[in-house]
């Protein structure tokens, strides 16, 4: 097996809203961002969607996270992400993903059966905690498809 690059996503949460719950086993979040950010490489255009995350109570997200991809070629590929918002290291946090994809478009058609992992970094702007908004957090996720490869004999 290897990994085969193909694109890189960037993306920002312009609006956001959360709920936290406290109880006798700790706290819970749920969120929901909207996303708006750029992709680059095979898939290049305009990142669109929205994340539903559950925040456990050690601080992990668990992104549940859907929408679509606008290539600059004319066409639309949706996306699901599912994976870990790793609350380590502190102020470049780690981010891992299984992905898939969805199109009608013949070109990108080869998407539909690719299975796909992601990793990248939330980045946190160089200010003091209590003056970052969500919008100043940058993601960063480049993923690739997972390519078997049969043994050599």
């Amino acid at each position: 097996m290897h990994l085969k690059p193909l694109y890189s996503v960037r993306f920002r949460y312009p609006a956001d809203w959360s709920v936290a719950m406290t109880g006798e086993a700790g706290r819970e979040e749920r969120h929901f961002y909207l996303a708006e950010g750029t992709c680059s490489g095979q898939l290049r255009g305009t990142f669109r969607g929205a994340n539903h995350p559950r925040r456990r109570t050690d601080l992990t997200f668990t992104p549940d996270f859907q929408g679509v991809i606008e290539t600059d070629d004319g066409a639309v590929v949706m996306f699901d992400y599912q994976g870990y918002g790793r609350a380590y290291p502190p102020g470049r946090r780690q981010i891992v993903t299984a992905a898939w994809h969805t199109t009608a478009d013949d070109r990108y058609k080869w998407l539909n059966d690719a299975i796909c992992v992601g990793a990248g970094e939330v980045r946190m702007p160089d200010l003091p905690r209590d003056q970052v908004k969500q919008m100043d957090i940058e993601l960063v996720l480049d993923i690739s498809e997972l390519m078997w490869e049969p043994p050599a004999d």
